[in-house]
């Protein structure tokens, strides 16, 4: 595709990374800190320059496959080996480990991912049925016990030498022991300490990690983007490909409404991502068969704002963000998080709307069955006679429907 975009891949990690960690205030910055302490890590043990830039990058998106709160709060509990339930911990590193081999260049992270829950157990550990580990799974294990262990709420110097001590424990138990010695000769230096919470620590990742000057074409873009929405929609089984249809759906109507064909790939990326800051959902609230309450549904709400926060950061990224987060909005202002009016509103925003709408009337839900053509339709055309979606973005759906239905 010749009218590039050039997206920054770290900044698109980091997005990902902080929307994984949106669900609890318990669990904020986890991601980027583990990162830093396995890149730290490696970096003490001597390992090749990518080696410790590719421990960047699966710190940053190791625990992508903890879907519910239950889960990541878990694993913020740091056990004794005697204690340690290796196959409750591995299931989540493998969804992780399934999800994030998806997108091409993670291929060789995802084992780091998928075994960063393995004991070293005096060496057996070495390997699982026959295939090694690499030695990255077990700076990743150290690097994630380590900062369960941090009490964001106590001075990091006052508590350091616990730290310590409890890690040296567990040296050939739980951790290789060459991993352990390398982080007992770091944790001497004051400086390691304060940039493991330090509120630069994003900026302090670039500078450790060569993704800061990869960019991604829309191609590119597109295939991350694609991850991005398995994230998002494998945490409910009524919406398990919710984002891919909208993304389909809202591509093919831009092809009808007449946009070009970089325009169009746009869409598909705005489409996969619109419901990022649904990561910050609790999956029983997305699961509810029953109507929500005022509180549930308050929730929902935050999830536009959090897209469009999350997705701010990134250079380049400003209109398809605008077409993904504003999907919530209506034309006569009412809508949420913004109350944008038309005014505001750009044709992609508006397609998204009619994309979003039309998908979820469409799919399975816990309270109901997807709804046939008809009354799809006389949903569509009540809120856009409402003022609430494009009457003529909705009218390409009524001459259209079964190509777009297909395409969805």
């Amino acid at each position: 595709m010749k009218d590039e975009l050039n997206i920054p891949l770290f900044e698109m990690i980091i997005c990902l990374s902080e929307a994984i960690d949106l669900i609890s205030q318990e669990v904020n910055g986890h991601h980027k800190r583990v990162a830093y302490i396995a890149n730290s890590i490696a970096t003490e043990m001597g390992l090749s320059e990518q080696e410790q830039r590719d421990l960047i990058v699966a710190g940053a998106l190791h625990d992508a496959g903890a879907f519910s709160l239950r889960e990541r709060l878990n694993a913020l509990e740091f056990e004794e080996s005697c204690e340690y339930d290796q196959g409750e911990k591995s299931e989540h590193a493998e969804m992780g480990y399934k999800l994030i081999k998806r997108f091409k260049p993670f291929a060789k992270i995802a084992p780091l991912i998928r075994y960063h829950h393995v004991l070293w157990d005096g060496g057996k550990g070495a390997e699982i049925d026959g295939d090694a580990i690499p030695i990255g799974g077990h700076i990743l294990h150290l690097a994630d016990r380590v900062d369960v262990l941090i009490n964001k709420k106590i001075d990091i110097l006052n508590q350091k030498d616990d730290i310590c001590r409890r890690i040296e424990r567990e040296s050939n138990e739980m951790f290789i022991p060459e991993a352990v010695e390398a982080f007992l000769s770091l944790s001497k230096k004051e400086a390691f300490w304060f940039n493991t919470t330090s509120s630069n620590l994003t900026r302090i990742l670039a500078k450790k990690s060569g993704s800061e000057r990869i960019n991604l074409n829309l191609d590119g873009l597109l295939s991350l983007a694609r991850l991005f929405s398995d994230i998002i929609d494998f945490r409910c089984q009524f919406t398990a490909t919710h984002s891919s249809g909208v993304a389909a759906s809202a591509e093919i109507l831009a092809e009808l409404a007449g946009f070009k064909r970089k325009e169009c790939v746009m869409m598909k990326v705005a489409g996969y991502l619109h419901d990022l800051g649904k990561l910050a959902v609790p999956p029983e609230i997305l699961n509810k068969p029953a109507k929500l309450t005022k509180r549930e549904f308050n929730i929902i709400k935050q999830h536009p704002f959090y897209t469009y926060r999350i997705l701010d950061r990134v250079n380049g990224l400003e209109e398809i963000n605008h077409w993904a987060a504003l999907h919530h909005e209506r034309l006569d202002g009412t809508g949420y998080p913004f109350h944008y009016n038309e005014d505001y509103l750009p044709i992609g925003s508006r397609i998204m709307a009619v994309a979003d709408v039309f998908t979820a009337v469409s799919e399975d839900r816990p309270y109901r069955k997807g709804m046939r053509k008809d009354k799809v339709l006389n949903i569509l055309k009540d809120m856009s006679s409402e003022s609430a979606l494009d009457a003529e973005i909705v009218l390409i759906i009524e001459q259209y429907y079964d190509e777009i239905n297909r395409v969805r």
